[in-house]
């Protein structure tokens, strides 16, 4: 177990960062209470904050700082850059995606309504930002992370503009794997590039070892909506993930593989299908056919994809870099979404 996920065993640190956050604005040139602050921004955060997640990409960091040859613990701040930016595209995907549910409560917005919510997920993405800033970094280390965190972002937005805007019923079968491709590796896959890019980046590496890291982060972020996007059609107890990527004719990767490797009659009778729970009917026939239709399947595929990732960060570190806790992390990892 990594320091960073012993500490979360207790208390989320994005929880002590938040408090400690809103104590330096209490005690500032604005002379406003600090029960002011706590109800604009710390009341509408803790409890969500709170809730249990992976936290994975705090771990990535953690674990990168040390592939790039960092000694001893990693600062405090590095995991916690990440994972504000992470729960702060949490609070706006799941208003853009009207979600009503997210790690095993209401969404933010239907808790404390669209204003505080919105605004609390753009806080954020810009105290992240201050957390960098209080990184004691020598100015090229710290511009080159502040560039990686602003591509990321940008990135990030490209993404989710995608996911937006395009249903997949709107694509011809021949354009579906490159546009789930594309919208993964953006939306998901630029935001685990910058957690390993940052921690190889604050532990010394070079930048061939940085470049390797953000290779492999966005490689992985693809992995894991494969997972993502595959558990709510093989795991009952993310059945209600399914039913809302289908209501919401989502590009999903079911999609994408199924594209893929049908013939164009068979595709489009499931599109119907489809399109019929998208109109209102019942989702759990269809999310049946394709769970026998993609399980094992496309739990293969993931599982290649994973190991290629590995391969190709271990042919471009120096040869006696270590891999293996980082191997152990996402054995562990892979397993939990099935």
């Amino acid at each position: 177990m990594t320091n960073f996920a012993r500490v979360l065993a207790s208390r989320s640190p994005l929880l002590d960062g938040l408090d400690h956050e809103l104590e330096r604005t209490a005690a500032s040139g604005h002379r406003l209470p600090a029960r002011l602050w706590n109800r604009a921004i710390g009341e509408p955060l803790r409890e969500f904050l709170a809730r249990p997640g992976k936290e994975f990409r705090g771990q990535l960091a953690d674990l990168f700082f040390r592939i790039g040859g960092g000694n001893g613990s990693p600062p405090t701040n590095l995991p916690l850059v990440v994972e504000a930016l992470h729960a702060g595209s949490l609070i706006i995907d799941d208003i853009e995606d009207e979600s009503s549910e997210r790690r095993g409560g209401p969404t933010l917005h239907r808790m404390h309504g669209l204003p505080l919510a919105l605004n609390a997920g753009n806080w954020l993405y810009f105290w992240a930002y201050s957390l960098l800033g209080d990184l004691a970094l020598p100015p090229e280390t710290r511009a080159l992370a502040e560039r990686l965190t602003t591509r990321s972002l940008l990135d990030c937005h490209y993404g989710q503009a995608l996911d937006v805007s395009i249903r997949v019923s709107e694509l011809s079968q021949s354009e579906v794997s490159s546009v789930v491709h594309a919208t993964t590796e953006l939306k998901t896959g630029s935001l685990l590039g910058l957690a390993a890019g940052l921690g190889a980046l604050l532990g010394g590496g070079p930048q061939t070892t940085v470049a390797a890291a953000v290779r492999f982060g966005r490689e992985l972020g693809t992995a894991l909506q494969m997972l993502d996007d595959l558990s709510g059609i093989i795991s009952l107890r993310r059945a209600h993930k399914g039913q809302e990527d289908l209501r919401l004719d989502r590009p999903s990767w079911p999609w994408a593989w199924l594209a893929a490797s049908l013939d164009a009659a068979t595709y489009e009778e499931l599109r119907d299908r489809a399109n019929e729970v998208t109109a209102g009917a019942e989702a759990t026939p269809l999310l049946r056919e394709l769970k026998s239709a993609l399980g094992p399947f496309a739990q293969r595929r993931v599982h290649e994809h994973l190991e290629l990732a590995q391969t190709r960060l271990a042919d471009a570190l120096p040869a006696r870099t270590s891999l293996a806790a980082l191997r152990r992390e996402l054995e562990r990892l892979e397993k939990s979404y099935v």
